[in-house]
């Protein structure tokens, strides 16, 4: 006859425990909500904002893919592309060492190996995932490569 009240104590008790962690858990969520997303180098088309060249919503970072739109080969663009992505991060707050995602975009795959001789160590010795794809007809502005990423603060 015991057992009746004990489950039923039980059950209470792990039914407290449950709301309790389910009340931090919508805690955390309604402070995410509130927090108000940052928008840096915002481009404008028609005196509208168009895209940012990055946003910042609680510890995340997105960094907008970056070209290199003057003459000059694989090399000098991926050097220009990755200068421009850690300026973007410096500004947020982080750093190439806290990237956690790249997507790298290329001209011509072809530019595949000259590209990487020049990104390698770039992000320190815990490297982001990456993706790399060829564009079908090319980079917008001429660049040969373009390159977005997301980081943490």
């Amino acid at each position: 006859m015991n057992k009746t009240p004990r489950r039923s104590i039980l059950k209470k008790l792990l039914a407290s425990v449950a709301g309790i962690s389910g009340f931090g858990l919508v805690a955390k969520a309604k402070e995410l909500e509130s927090e108000e997303k940052e928008a840096f180098n915002i481009t404008t088309f028609q005196d509208v904002p168009l895209f940012s060249g990055s946003t910042k919503h609680g510890n995340l970072i997105f960094v907008a893919g970056k070209g290199a739109h003057f003459e000059g080969d694989i090399k000098a663009h991926t050097e220009h592309v990755l200068k421009e992505l850690e300026t973007e991060l410096t500004k947020a707050g982080s750093s190439m060492q806290k990237v956690l995602k790249v997507n790298v975009y290329l001209a011509d795959l072809n530019d595949y190996k000259a590209m990487n001789e020049v990104y390698k160590g770039r992000f320190g010795s815990k490297p982001p995932v990456r993706t790399t794809v060829a564009t079908y007809g090319g980079v917008p502005g001429d660049s040969l490569v373009e390159m977005d990423c997301i980081a943490y603060v």
